[in-house]
């Protein structure tokens, strides 16, 4: 009987649901986990590379960490090719914005902006919604630094410290657990890495599996962002200086 409702993605249940969200949500489930960390001096992203081979021919280049202007960056879990596309509207979006007003658009508008298309998806026929969650990271000056995630039905909200993807529940109850509103942004990003040193189903920790991004304020030149996708040489130094190895080899003994 199901099969009448999950056949559309404008057809409601008659407990009221729409299947090809919750589906859309279930592929991004499988995805590898991604989560985001406020802290008083900025803002960290970070995420599992789920596929990774040393035939790949990776530029350096993030996998699942974009820039969307000078003043925010995002993470996504789900089909990268579905990201890709509503990245690209959200950077159109903000230049747009930029353009008219001569300022920087404010963090929420420019998610809202980018969350009516993903609900637009779920009320037209012949549509599929977008198959990826996103985690972003931003800065104003109304509200200083924000985190904000949102879903493919178009739903947002925001956080403090947050996760998407595989094994949410088990990073969210670590977050809840060691996360404190006065962190700096060093213990964000070592915070971070215990997180998904615990989550991850592979035992060996290293740059080739993980990407870091973050979020902070010019010492030099006040109100303006600095944006820093992390190379691999500076993700394996914060995993080594965090201590999550030693800890891991103490958990084998």
């Amino acid at each position: 009987m199901s099969r009448r409702y999950d056949s559309r993605t404008t057809i409601f249940s008659p407990e009221g649901r729409l299947y090809q969200v919750e589906y859309a949500q279930e592929a991004i489930s499988q995805a590898g986990t991604a989560i985001g960390i406020l802290s008083s001096e900025g803002v960290v992203l970070a995420c599992e590379k789920k596929f990774t081979s040393k035939l790949l021919d990776n530029d350096g280049s993030a996998e699942k960490l974009y820039i969307l202007n000078e003043n925010m960056v995002c993470a996504v879990a789900g089909m990268t090719a579905d990201a890709s596309i509503l990245v690209n509207n959200a950077r159109v979006q903000a230049q747009s914005y930029l353009k008219t007003y001569n300022e920087e658009i404010p963090c929420e508008l420019l998610i809202k902006r980018v969350c009516d298309v993903k609900q637009g998806y779920t009320q037209h026929g012949g549509l599929r919604p977008f198959g990826v969650s996103f985690i972003y990271a931003g800065y104003d000056d109304r509200y200083q630094f924000q985190l904000f995630t949102s879903n493919p039905s178009g739903n947002y909200s925001g956080w403090k410290a947050t996760s998407i993807g595989a094994n949410n529940s088990a990073a969210q109850t670590l977050l809840k657990k060691d996360y404190k509103d006065d962190m700096t942004l060093r213990e964000a990003c070592d915070l971070a890495v215990k997180v998904l040193s615990k989550t991850m189903d592979s035992s060996n920790l290293n740059s080739d599996k993980l990407e870091f991004a973050t979020l902070s304020l010019s010492k030099t030149e006040p109100g303006k962002t600095i944006r820093k996708i992390w190379a691999g040489s500076d993700i394996d130094l914060l995993i080594k200086e965090s201590g999550v190895l030693d800890e891991k080899k103490d958990d084998d003994e």
